[in-house]
């Protein structure tokens, strides 16, 4: 190979110059439908699968509990940790309460919330096996749970409560919260979010509502095994010293009297004198709050204005 005055050769090795064997659209001023090579975004497959004995098609990106809904099949399926509200796909499914177990001819018993709803899917959801496991799974969620329904805020409203009476749930085969453990303080140290832990079914939908819908990244799942628990993910001991905006989004999709707004924790409580909430728990952390200018707690304040300082000093540099 030739080379220069530099010894450096005189031509590199490119790319040859080829024909595109690609079809292309013509190239116009303005876009004209049916010119592009891209696919059909608006084309979508379907699923059909059989419920009961039903034939159903649903999207090809549901799940299971999507068809049972489209059939009706779905009422005896407590579905505890499944939040079905339009436009909250970051809210489950997660699988967690097993309360939406059916069985398939494919793979045995499965999770309704989350499995996919496959092409040729032979469900069941009235056979032994499944009708046992929801059973067994309520259950467990009931074991984990203050069954004190009438000094709840949600007495009435609560879906744990609807779930056990639809199951006819007399006495929990695991016993309740009552049986096993001791009471943990209901934290009353926010003015607009009240947390009770002994409520607490762990379904995980406050902690999706709040990191992945609202962004706030306050709340986390810690602990483990019979110690797992609601808490702050600056480590607070107490709603108020997290850096909570009180959004309320976590009390919405709460599907229990764990976390309730302020305002309705007397909402739905049936009178019993001298018998309260917060008496029949014993005990209560902070209660002494007297005051608070604006919905987000001191710690979100404080980090707000120190994020506020930074960018500040950013611009000045």
């Amino acid at each position: 190979m030739s080379t220069d005055h530099t010894g450096r050769p005189e031509s590199l090795p490119s790319v040859p110059s080829i024909d595109d064997p690609r079809p292309q659209p013509p190239l116009t001023e303005h876009f004209n439908t049916g010119t592009a090579t891209d696919p059909d975004v608006g084309a979508r497959e379907t699923s059909s699968l059989t419920v009961d004995g039903e034939e159903v098609s649903v999207d090809e990106e549901a799940t299971i509990i999507d068809a049972l809904e489209e059939v009706g099949a779905d009422e005896d399926l407590s579905a505890l940790c499944y939040y079905d509200r339009e436009d909250t796909d970051r809210i489950g499914p997660r699988s967690e309460c097993r309360t939406c177990m059916v069985e398939t001819d494919e793979h045995g018993l499965v999770p309704s919330c989350s499995f996919p709803a496959e092409e040729g899917l032979t469900v069941r959801t009235d056979s032994t096996e499944a009708e046992e496991a929801r059973s067994v799974n309520l259950d467990l969620v009931l074991s984990d749970h203050n069954l004190r329904c009438t000094t709840c805020g949600k007495n009435g409203r609560c879906e744990l409560q609807d779930a056990a009476i639809e199951a006819d749930v007399e006495v929990p085969r695991y016993g309740v919260f009552d049986d096993r453990d001791e009471y943990e303080p209901i934290d009353e140290s926010s003015p607009f979010i009240q947390i009770d832990r002994n409520k607490c079914i762990l379904c995980n939908r406050c902690v999706e509502a709040c990191n992945d819908v609202q962004v706030e990244g306050v709340l986390r799942i810690e602990g483990s095994g019979p110690d797992t628990r609601i808490g702050f993910q600056n480590g607070a001991d107490e709603m108020m010293d997290s850096t909570c905006v009180s959004c309320g989004h976590c009390a919405t999709v709460c599907p229990t009297g764990s976390l309730v707004e302020q305002d309705y924790t007397d909402a739905a409580t049936i009178p019993v004198p001298g018998f309260t909430q917060e008496n029949s728990i014993g005990e209560t952390i902070g209660e002494d709050y007297d005051g608070q200018p604006n919905p987000a707690t001191p710690m979100k304040g404080n980090q707000t204005y120190e994020d506020d300082a930074l960018d500040g000093e950013a611009d000045d540099d």
